[in-house]
C-alpha cells in the first residue's frame, strides 16, 4: 500500500526517530505537529508497526473526520469507530442498534488484539462498558460448511441454540426482517440484520451444519451473493439473556423499594431486558463497570490528540449529562464515568500536540507546511520543479483517471520529472514510467533491458517512490502537505483545482432544497399533486415488466402512494413550525387544493414586490469587469489560508458577475467565520484593477475599523489606497478621504451608513460590499436599493432576513452558499438556562484557566456597571473593561486595544461587539437577559468566539423567576439545536418560523408556509415571480417541473442495492437526478457517480439515460418520448422534410399538424431492441443534430474517432466512461495534450458523449467536403456501411460483456 511507503521514507528520513523509538522501547512519547498532519502521522507509525491502536480526539464531528481520513491512508476495514450514544439511561428512547453494534466491534476488536485503528472522541469513552471478562462484546462468528458445535459460539450447540443466542446478543425475534438488530427463522433457515453491515444475511442449514450465508438485498428480500463467513455483533452492551434478567431483577429488588424510577425499570422488567432505557441496569449487573480504555490492553498503542482538549470536551460532556440526569433519580455512578477517571488503556502512549503549545515537554518536533497552491495552476509547476530540484520524494495523487491523464500531461510539457505508479503497483512492483523521452528520471537509453515484471517482495515494494520525481499514484490523499525533516510532499488533485472546479460551477443553479432540506425515509414530504405524507421507505415495484423504485406515501386514513423516482422534483420534505407532526393530507379530498389556493394568492401579493426594482436592474447595462490581471493573482497568493471548496466557487460566481454586463446583485450566505470577507476583498481588488471604486458599508464602527485594518493590509503593498470614514478618525481625516473619494485618488472607502450621506461623492464608482445586511434599516435599504440599479453590488450576511433569503431562493437575486467550515474549526457549544452566578464563576474561571478572554454581554448602558459588579463577584482576579456606543471614540478605541493586546481578561460589552470582531483568543461568550435578543443576533454574537481551532462556549442566559414569551422560548431553543458549524442559513429559516408577523406577509406568510411547507412554497414564490416578470396572470398551476415530461421507455432503470447499498444515499442520487434540467447536469452527475462507484450495472446505467432523455427533452421542448404498440413516438417535435426520407424507409411517420413523429421498432436493430433506452438516447441525439461536425449525415452512425481529438481527449473521455485503459492517438493528428484541454468533452453538446459512455466524432458521411452533395444512392450507401459497421461493435461489445458477467458469476 502506498502508506507503507511513505511510512519507510519517513522512518528513512530519520525525522521521527525520537519519536518512534520511545515508542518502539514501549515508552510514552510526544510530537509536537499541526493538526492537518497527524491522521496521517497515525496511519504512517500503523503501517510501520501494525498494532492495536485506540486515538482519542475532542468532539464527534472531530473523530469522524479523523476516522475517515486515517482510512484514506490504510483502508476503511483497518479503521473502526467507537461513536458517542445519543440516547441516555435516564432519557429513555429508542437506542440506534447500529451505534451500539459499532461501539461493540470496536471494543472487542482492542480486546481481542485485532490490528486496526479505533477512533474514539473523549466524550463516547464517558459510557461505561461490562468489564473486559465478562465478554459482552463477543460476536457470534458463523462459517459456511462448517457445524455449530465446532464454531466456538458459546451456548450453540445445534440450529435450536442460535435464535437464543441472538436474544441475548440483543436481537429481536420479529418474524420478518425490520431493520438492524431483527431475525427470522423459517425452518432450518434464519435471516438476521447483524447491526454491524448494512445489509442482512441468510443462513442457510443443513441439519446443524451451516451450509451457505446469503447477502439480502433489503427492498425485496432477494439474495445476491454468498459470503464465506460472519460475525454478528451485539445490539445491546449487556447480556439480556434470561440470566441477566434474573440477576437485574434480584438487584433491583432492595433499591426499588425506595427508588420510583428504579421500581418502573422493574416493572418494565417482566417483558424482558429490550425496552428503552434499559442500560440503567448496567451497575445492577456489574459492580465495577468500565470504560473503553479497559479493553485496549497489552499489545495496544493509545493515540492522544491535545490531551487538554480531550479533557475539556469530556468534562462538557459530563456537565451536559448531569444537567439532563438531574431529577431523574437515577444515579450516574456505575453508568457514566468522571472526566478525571478517564482510562485511555495501551501498553504505550503516544500524544500529538500543537508545536505552539504552551508549557509541557515534546520528545520530537515535525514542522509541516501546507502545499498552498489551489486555484494556481502555474504555481504548482513550480512548486512541484523546486520540490523535486531538492530531491524530495514527491507523491501526486489522482485517484480519477481523468484527471490522472490530465495532470500527467501538463507536467510533460512543462519538463517535470514523473513516475506513474499504476493500482496495486506499490504491493506488486509493476511501475511504468512516462514514455516520453525527458520525463522520467530514468530516461530510456540505448541497450537498456526492460525493467522485471515479476511481484517485489514487501520490501521492495516500500521503495518503490523515488526521490527528484513527481509520483503519481491512484490513492486518495485527504489533504497534501510538505514535511521538510522527511523531504516528502504529498500533493492531491484536489489541492490544485479548486478554482477550476469552482468555475465548472459558477452558473449552477442554487438548489436550496438539497442544501438545506436533504430527506430520507421517515421523513414528512410534500408531494406538490397530492399533499403532506409521510416517507415510508424506498420499494422495488414491476410494471409492465420494468422494475422501477417508488418511494412509499402514506396519507390520512391508511392511503398510500407510490411515487416512482423520476417524480421526486414533486417531492419536497416538509419543513414547518417544529415541536409537532403536520397534519396528513387526505387523497382525493378538496383539501390540498384549498391551500394550493391560498398558498398561491400569497405569492402573486409577494412576487409584486420582489420584482419591482430587480426588473430595473436586469435590464440596466452594467460595466463588464475585466479578467484577473498578474496583480490579481499575486494578491490573492497572499491570503495565509487554504481556501475552502465552498469559498473558492464564491469567488469565481462573483468574478463571474463582475466580467458579465448585468450589473451584480449577489448574496454571499456562509457561516461567521466562514471566509466571506476574503470573497469581498478579492472583488474590491479586482474592482481597482480597472479604475473603479469601492464602497464597504459596515453596521457598526469597531467592523468598518476592522475592515478598513483587513484591506488596506493586503491592499497597500500594489498601491492601492484604502481610507474609512468612522467616529475613529478625526474630522480632517474624514474630510480628507471625502476629498479624496471625490477625485478618485481614493479607491476604497470603508464606513458605516455614513457611506450613504450626501456629501460622499465618489469619483467612478464600480462595487458596493455590504457587510451583515441584516443590520441595516429599512431607509438605509431603500438608498441601497437605488445602487443596485445600475452598480455591481455584493451582500455579506451569516443569517440574511427572510426577504434576502427569499429573494434568492426564488432566482430574483443569485446567491452563493458557503457550507464548508475551515480546517481545525469546531462548533461552539452553547449552554442556554437560568442566570447563574455560579456557573458564571465557573466559565470565567475555565476560560481564564486556559490563557484566554472572555466576551460578557450585558445590553443595557445604563446598568452595564452593575454587569461589571457581577463579575467581579464572579470572578474577582479577572481584569474587567467597558465597551458600548455612547463612549467617546477615544475611549473605546483604547479599551479595544487594550483587550486586543491581551491586557483585559473579559470585556463587559452591548451588542456592540456582534458584527465581526475577530479575536482568535476570545473562546467563552456569556449573554445575560438572552431573551431580549433576536435568533439572528444571539447567532451573530454566537460567531464571535469560536474562531481559532480552540473548543468555544457559548452561555445564553436569562432572568430566573421571569415567565418567558413564547417567541423568546423558540428563539432559545432554536439557538440551542443549531449548533453545528455552518447553520446559519437554518437559523435564518427557523428565524423566517419564529417571527411570523414580522415577515413579509406577517402571519399569512407563516400560515401560507405551514400549509404546503417552506420548500413548497419557495417553488411556488419562483412561478409567481416569472409570472409577474412576464406580465401573465396566475395559471393556477402546480409550478414547473421535469415530471411533467413523460418518458417511457422500456427497461429496467433503478439503482441496485449491492452498488448503492445506503437507502438514503440512493434517495439522493433520485433527487439529483430528477432535478437535472440539462444533459449537462445529467453527465456531471454520472462522473461524479462513476467516481465513486465505477463498475456500473445496466440498471443504473438505464437510470442515467432516462434522466438524459428526460433533460435532452427539456432543453428542446419535447413533452412525451414513449414506446407504445411497438413504436416510439416522440412530440412536440420539429423535423424538416429531408431528415424524414431516411425514417420513411422504416415506415416512420411525422405529423406537421400535430407535430409527433411515430417510428416503428423495426428501425433499430435486434441488439438495440433488447435495451432501447441507450438506442433512443442515441437516436435522438442524432436526429436533432447536437453535433454541428455530423449535419452532413445526420442520421450516420456515430463511431469514436480518436484521431480527430487528440490522446488527451481520448483519456479523458476513458475517464468518463470507466476504461482503464491508456490514453492512445495517431502521431499523425499531432495533437497534444495542451491543444487538446478545449476540446469540447460534453457528452451531447459538442464532442464525445463521454458521459453515458459512446464516444463520437465524423461518421462516414461527414467525411465528404460541404461543397460537395452526396446523390441519394451514396447517402444510403454510406448510412449502411456505418450502421453495419457500428452494429458489428456493439455486438461485439455485449457479447463481452455478457462473458465476463458470466465469468464473475461462477
Amino acid at each position: 500500500m502506498l502508506i507503507d511507503s511513505l511510512a519507510f521514507t519517513l522512518e528513512k528520513s530519520g525525522c521521527l526517530d525520537a519519536f518512534w523509538g520511545k515508542l518502539d522501547a514501549g515508552e510514552d512519547a510526544t510530537l509536537g505537529v499541526a493538526a492537518s498532519a497527524r491522521p496521517f502521522l497515525v496511519a504512517a507509525r500503523f503501517a510501520a508497526s501494525p498494532q492495536p491502536t485506540l486515538v482519542v480526539v475532542a468532539g464527534e464531528d472531530a473523530a469522524v473526520a479523523f476516522a475517515r481520513n486515517v482510512a484514506a491512508y490504510v483502508g476503511e476495514e483497518r479503521v473502526l469507530r467507537f461513536p458517542e450514544r445519543a440516547d441516555v439511561p435516564f432519557d429513555p428512547k429508542p437506542a440506534d442498534r447500529r451505534v451500539i453494534a459499532q461501539r461493540m466491534e470496536a471494543a472487542w476488536a482492542l480486546k481481542s488484539g485485532r490490528e486496526v485503528v479505533v477512533v474514539a472522541s473523549a466524550r463516547a469513552l464517558l459510557r461505561l462498558l461490562p468489564p473486559v471478562e465478562a465478554n459482552a462484546a463477543r460476536p457470534i462468528a458463523l462459517a459456511a460448511g462448517e457445524e455449530l458445535e465446532g464454531m466456538g459460539v458459546e451456548g450453540v450447540e445445534e440450529l435450536g441454540d442460535l435464535p437464543r443466542a441472538l436474544e441475548a446478543a440483543g436481537y429481536a425475534n420479529t418474524g420478518e426482517l425490520d431493520g438492524p438488530g431483527t431475525f427470522a427463522v423459517r425452518g432450518g433457515t434464519l435471516d438476521v440484520f447483524p447491526g454491524n453491515l448494512t445489509f442482512p444475511v441468510r443462513l442457510d442449514f443443513f441439519g446443524d451444519e451451516l451450509d451457505e450465508i446469503r447477502r439480502i438485498v433489503p427492498a425485496t428480500g432477494q439474495t445476491i451473493a454468498s459470503l464465506p463467513s460472519v460475525e454478528i455483533y451485539p445490539v445491546s452492551e449487556f447480556p439480556t439473556s434470561p440470566r441477566a434478567l434474573a440477576d437485574a431483577r434480584r438487584a433491583l429488588e432492595k433499591p426499588a423499594l425506595t427508588n420510583p424510577a428504579l421500581r418502573d425499570v422493574l416493572e418494565k422488567l417482566e417483558g424482558g431486558l429490550r425496552f428503552d432505557g434499559a442500560d440503567v441496569v448496567l451497575p445492577f449487573l456489574y459492580k465495577k463497570p468500565v470504560t473503553l480504555g479497559a479493553y485496549a490492553g497489552a499489545g495496544t498503542c493509545a493515540a492522544l490528540i491535545e490531551p487538554r482538549s480531550l479533557f475539556d470536551d469530556a468534562a462538557h460532556a459530563a456537565d451536559d449529562i448531569a444537567e439532563r440526569a438531574r431529577g431523574t433519580n437515577i444515579a450516574l455512578a456505575g453508568l457514566f464515568a468522571e472526566p478525571a477517571a478517564l482510562d485511555f488503556g495501551g501498553e504505550v502512549r503516544a500524544t500529538y500536540v500543537s508545536i505552539m503549545r504552551v508549557g509541557g515537554a515534546l520528545d520530537d518536533e515535525l514542522p509541516v507546511k501546507r502545499v498552498d497552491v489551489a486555484g494556481m495552476p502555474d504555481k504548482i509547476f513550480g512548486k512541484l520543479k523546486s520540490l523535486a530540484a531538492d530531491r524530495y520524494t514527491i507523491v501526486f495523487s489522482a485517484p480519477n483517471l481523468r484527471a490522472r491523464e490530465t495532470m500527467r500531461h501538463a507536467f510533460v510539457d512543462h519538463g517535470i520529472p514523473i513516475q506513474i505508479l499504476k493500482p496495486g503497483n506499490l504491493d506488486d512492483g509493476n511501475s511504468e514510467d512516462c514514455p516520453s523521452t525527458g520525463c522520467s528520471a530514468r530516461p530510456p537509453h540505448e541497450g537498456s533491458q526492460p525493467e522485471s515484471t515479476e511481484a517485489d517482495t514487501p520490501a521492495q515494494a516500500k521503495r518503490r517512490l523515488r526521490r527528484g520525481v513527481v509520483n503519481i499514484v491512484d490513492n486518495d490523499i485527504p489533504l497534501g502537505m510538505i514535511i521538510p525533516k522527511a523531504h516528502l510532499a504529498l500533493v492531491s488533485a484536489a489541492d490544485t483545482q479548486g478554482s477550476r472546479a469552482a468555475s465548472r460551477r459558477t452558473r449552477a443553479r442554487v438548489d436550496a432544497t438539497e442544501v438545506t432540506f436533504p430527506f430520507k425515509p421517515g421523513d414528512y414530504v410534500v408531494h406538490a399533486a397530492h399533499g403532506i405524507a409521510f416517507f415510508r421507505d424506498l420499494v422495488r415495484r414491476e410494471v409492465d415488466g420494468t422494475e422501477r423504485d417508488y418511494l412509499q406515501l402514506e396519507y390520512a386514513e391508511g392511503d398510500k402512494l407510490f411515487v416512482p423516482v423520476e417524480q421526486l422534483d414533486r417531492v419536497t420534505r416538509y419543513v414547518g413550525p417544529e415541536g409537532g407532526s403536520p397534519r396528513l393530507t387526505r387523497l382525493n379530498t378538496s383539501d390540498w387544493a384549498r391551500a394550493m389556493n391560498r398558498a398561491r394568492k400569497a405569492t402573486k401579493k409577494l412576487a409584486f414586490d420582489l420584482v419591482d426594482v430587480y426588473a430595473r436592474r436586469a435590464a440596466t447595462q452594467g460595466f463588464r469587469f475585466s479578467p484577473d490581471t498578474p496583480w490579481q493573482r499575486e494578491m490573492e497568493e497572499a491570503f495565509p489560508y487554504t481556501e475552502t471548496r465552498d469559498q473558492l466557487a464564491a469567488i469565481a460566481d462573483v468574478k463571474h458577475d463582475m466580467e458579465s454586463p448585468r450589473p451584480m446583485d449577489r448574496l454571499i450566505c456562509g457561516d461567521v467565520g466562514f471566509g466571506k470577507t476574503e470573497v469581498a476583498l478579492r472583488a474590491a481588488f479586482k474592482a481597482t484593477q480597472d479604475g473603479k471604486q469601492v464602497m464597504v458599508l459596515c453596521p457598526t464602527t469597531i467592523l468598518a475599523q476592522q475592515h478598513y485594518t483587513s484591506f488596506k493590509d493586503r491592499f497597500d503593498p500594489f498601491g492601492v489606497t484604502v481610507e474609512v470614514l468612522s467616529r475613529f478618525r478625526t474630522p480632517e481625516q474624514q474630510k480628507a478621504a471625502l476629498a479624496g473619494f471625490a477625485k478618485g485618488d481614493v479607491q476604497v472607502l470603508v464606513g458605516t451608513h455614513r457611506l450613504l450621506s450626501r456629501d460622499v461623492n465618489p469619483h467612478d464608482l464600480g462595487l458596493v460590499i455590504i457587510d451583515e445586511e441584516q443590520r441595516f434599516g429599512v431607509q438605509h435599504k431603500e438608498q441601497l436599493k437605488n445602487l443596485r440599479e445600475s452598480i455591481d453590488v455584493l451582500t455579506l450576511s451569516a443569517t440574511p432576513i427572510p426577504r434576502t433569503m427569499q429573494m434568492s431562493l426564488s432566482g430574483v437575486r443569485d446567491m452563493s452558499l458557503i457550507l464548508t467550515p475551515p480546517d481545525e474549526r469546531r462548533p461552539v457549544e452553547v449552554h442556554v438556562g437560568e442566570w447563574d452566578p455560579d456557573v458564571v464563576s465557573a466559565a470565567i474561571r475555565y476560560e481564564l484557566a486556559r490563557g484566554g478572554q472572555v466576551y460578557y454581554v450585558s445590553n443595557r448602558v445604563r446598568s452595564i456597571d452593575e454587569a461589571v459588579d457581577r463579575v467581579h463577584a464572579a470572578a474577582g482576579e479577572a481584569r474587567v473593561g467597558v465597551a458600548h456606543g455612547q463612549m467617546t471614540k477615544e475611549e473605546l478605541e483604547q479599551v479595544m486595544e487594550e483587550f486586543a493586546a491581551g491586557e483585559l481578561d473579559v470585556l463587559v460589552a452591548t451588542t456592540i461587539i456582534e458584527s465581526g470582531i475577530d479575536n482568535p483568543h476570545t473562546n467563552t461568550l456569556i449573554i445575560e437577559d438572552a431573551q431580549r435578543l433576536g435568533l439572528a443576533q444571539m447567532y451573530q454574537l454566537k460567531g464571535r468566539v469560536g474562531r481559532s481551532s480552540t473548543q468555544a462556549y457559548a452561555y445564553f442566559m436569562f432572568p430566573e423567576n421571569v415567565p418567558l414569551t413564547e417567541e423568546a422560548a423558540a428563539r432559545l431553543t432554536a439557538i440551542n439545536e443549531h449548533q453545528d458549524l455552518g447553520s446559519g442559513m437554518r437559523i435564518a429559516m427557523r428565524d423566517l418560523e419564529i417571527r411570523g408577523a414580522g415577515s413579509l406577509l406577517g402571519a399569512e406568510q407563516s400560515g401560507n408556509m405551514s400549509a404546503v411547507g417552506f420548500d413548497l412554497f419557495a417553488q411556488m414564490l419562483n412561478q409567481a415571480v416569472n409570472e409577474t416578470r412576464e406580465g401573465v396572470g396566475a395559471s393556477g398551476e402546480l409550478p414547473p417541473a421535469l415530471s411533467d415530461i413523460t418518458v417511457n421507455i422500456p427497461g429496467h432503470a433503478y439503482l441496485p442495492e449491492e452498488y448503492i447499498p445506503d437507502a438514503d444515499a440512493r434517495v439522493l442520487w433520485y433527487r439529483k437526478l430528477a432535478s437535472a434540467a440539462t444533459v449537462e447536469e445529467v453527465a456531471a452527475l454520472r462522473e461524479d457517480m462513476l467516481a465513486k462507484a465505477p463498475e456500473m450495472p445496466e440498471a443504473a446505467a438505464n437510470l442515467f439515460e432516462r434522466a438524459w432523455l428526460k433533460a435532452f427533452a427539456n432543453e428542446h421542448g419535447v413533452k412525451l418520448i414513449s414506446v407504445a404498440a411497438g413504436k416510439l413516438i416522440v412530440e412536440p417535435i420539429d423535423i424538416p422534410a429531408a431528415a424524414m426520407r431516411p425514417l420513411r424507409r422504416a415506415a416512420g411517420r411525422y405529423q406537421p399538424d400535430k407535430r409527433k413523429l411515430t417510428l416503428p421498432l423495426r428501425y433499430f436493430s435486434e441488439e438495440e431492441r433488447e435495451n432501447l433506452l441507450p438506442a433512443t438516447v442515441h437516436f435522438l441525439e442524432k436526429l436533432f443534430g447536437e453535433d454541428d461536425a455530423e449535419e452532413e449525415a445526420p442520421f450516420a452512425e456515430i463511431e469514436a474517432d480518436n484521431t480527430a481529438s487528440g490522446p488527451a481527449a481520448v483519456a479523458l473521455q476513458n475517464a468518463a466512461t470507466g476504461s482503464a485503459g491508456a490514453a492512445s492517438g495517431s502521431p499523425a493528428t499531432g495533437a497534444t495534450a495542451a491543444g487538446s484541454e478545449n476540446a469540447p468533452t460534453d457528452s451531447r453538446k459538442r464532442g464525445p458523449r463521454s458521459a453515458l459512455g459512446h464516444a463520437s466524432a465524423k461518421g462516414p458521411a461527414s467525411a465528404a467536403p460541404a461543397s460537395a452533395r452526396p446523390t441519394a444512392r451514396s447517402e444510403r450507401r454510406a448510412n449502411n456501411l456505418a450502421k453495419g459497421d457500428a452494429a458489428r461493435e456493439r455486438l461485439a461489445a455485449k457479447r463481452a460483456a455478457r462473458a465476463a458477467k458470466r465469468e464473475e458469476g461462477r
